[in-house]
């Protein structure tokens, strides 16, 4: 076996040491962060791009302004020229009709909408017109309970109530209500219904209520009927009447 030097083995060594901390070209580490980029915060964190950028949730006001609906009655006011001055009432279309101007469509608008739309109709034929515009008559906010519950109906909304609150005003729960299942239904814009499952038998159980949501005008909370109670009327009753007392 071929013997060598300890120098020439060194010699090698050290090469072998300066090969490895070369410093790599301009263009070839231009090259490598295009194809491998550094990993951000989100990467750093366990946590994909996609999560990284998506948008932050939208807040929702608990207390929204009130929309028209159709039947609501509007009187509009002109300080400067008041033979304009009439009372409106939204139309089944969702339309009103305006003295000397083109109808304009107000269902599903706020007071503030309205009145900055009856002042573009009016900017066609007056100068900068001064309006306001005040809700005379208009639908009470309602809210609707079905199911299970002592009471089933419409009832008015009146300040904040929660979903438990809402069946407490229906009478309660029946015995053959589903407490672990309950459904609030919600209309939103553009026709569409959310649908939010409520697991109010842990709520209570838990004495948690800050997952107990607030009901809207319009909303519709179902009750549905435990398993139980669906079965019982196919359960045999051959035993009924055994203690009755005997016709005389």
């Amino acid at each position: 076996m071929p013997i060598i030097h300890k120098a020439y083995t060194h010699t090698l060594l050290i090469l072998s040491l300066c090969c490895a901390a070369a410093p790599v070209p301009a263009q070839e580490l231009k090259a490598a962060n295009r194809i491998s980029p550094s990993p951000g915060p989100a990467a750093r964190h366990g946590m994909s791009r996609s999560e990284d950028q998506q948008p932050a949730p939208v807040l929702q006001h608990r207390n929204p302004r009130y929309q028209l609906h159709s039947a609501d009655v509007l009187e509009l006011n002109f300080p400067f020229t008041p033979e304009f001055n009439q009372t409106v009432t939204v139309q089944p279309d969702g339309y009103i009709s305006l003295r000397g101007a083109e109808s304009a469509r107000v269902e599903g608008k706020t007071l503030p909408e309205v009145t900055a739309t009856v002042r573009s109709a009016y900017a066609k034929i007056l100068h900068d017109p001064e309006i306001s515009v005040e809700l005379k008559d208009f639908e009470k906010p309602f809210f609707v309970v079905g199911g299970q519950v002592g009471r089933p109906g419409k009832f008015e909304l009146r300040g904040d109530t929660t979903t438990a609150e809402a069946v407490a005003i229906a009478g309660g729960f029946k015995e053959s209500a589903k407490h672990s299942q309950v459904f609030l239904f919600h209309r939103v814009p553009d026709g569409w219904i959310q649908v939010k499952r409520i697991d109010l038998k842990k709520m209570l159980k838990d004495g948690n209520l800050e997952e107990d949501p607030y009901l809207q005008a319009g909303d519709f909370l179902y009750v549905p009927q435990n398993t139980m109670s669906k079965i019982s009327r196919f359960i045999p009753t051959s035993s009924m009447g055994l203690y009755a007392n005997p016709m005389p």
